[in-house]
């Protein structure tokens, strides 16, 4: 689970100000939960735009003397370095970022990774699973503090457009949909190894290795 606080809305040009990463943890009997929180200030890049209005809203000020602020790759390396640590754990290759309205997640970090060059990036390039859209068809609403809501979890808007509350508002969305369609997932998986289409499971300690990024 993936959410960032930006400058604007265009990747190429606008500054990534803050990112989190909330792993997603499964028990043997396939429930999903909200694991870790990686949360992450981020330092402007070099001729960033930043757009005032974009700051009015997230309520960052990326100039304030007291922001704990990281490199733009040093951060990013920071969430990658646990992400492939949960690969690992889970047998796992590759890793789907998962947000609200994910594209655009994906998309500022995408362009963060080309910018400081990082060579091993352990998501998927261009899928992702977006909760808005599966929160419109589970729950009929796709803004995220509705969503929550009618699902029947916590929100606080003061806290709302903090890149760590809204990935584990958006975490804990995700496995409440998930866990409610476990019925259907699990008759889904029995079809499919009738049909031969289930992969053998990775062997846990054999996906992408750790190292520099």
């Amino acid at each position: 689970m993936v959410d960032v606080e930006t400058g604007g809305f265009n990747a190429a040009s606008d500054a990534l100000l803050e990112i989190a990463a909330v792993l997603i943890e499964i028990d043997p009997a396939g429930t999903l939960r909200r694991g870790s929180t990686h949360n992450f200030h981020v330092q402007p890049f070099a001729g960033s735009r930043m757009d005032p209005a974009a700051l009015a809203v997230n309520g960052i000020d990326p100039h304030h003397p007291l922001r704990p602020a990281l490199p733009e790759k040093e951060a990013l390396q920071r969430v990658f370095r646990e992400v492939r640590t949960a690969l690992r754990s889970q047998g796992c290759r590759r890793a789907i970022l998962v947000g609200h309205n994910s594209s655009f997640d994906l998309g500022f970090l995408n362009a963060a990774v080309a910018r400081t060059d990082i060579k091993r990036n352990p998501f998927h390039p261009f899928t992702s699973f977006d909760t808005a859209t599966l929160a419109g068809a589970a729950l009929g609403q796709t803004v995220l503090a509705k969503a929550v809501a009618v699902a029947e979890l916590e929100w606080d808007p003061s806290w709302a457009h903090s890149a760590w509350y809204d990935a584990e508002r958006t975490a804990d969305l995700f496995c409440r949909i998930c866990n409610g369609c476990q019925a259907m997932f699990s008759a889904a998986e029995g079809r499919a190894r009738m049909l031969g289409w289930t992969e053998p499971p990775v062997t846990p300690g054999e996906s992408a290795p750790d190292g520099p990024a």
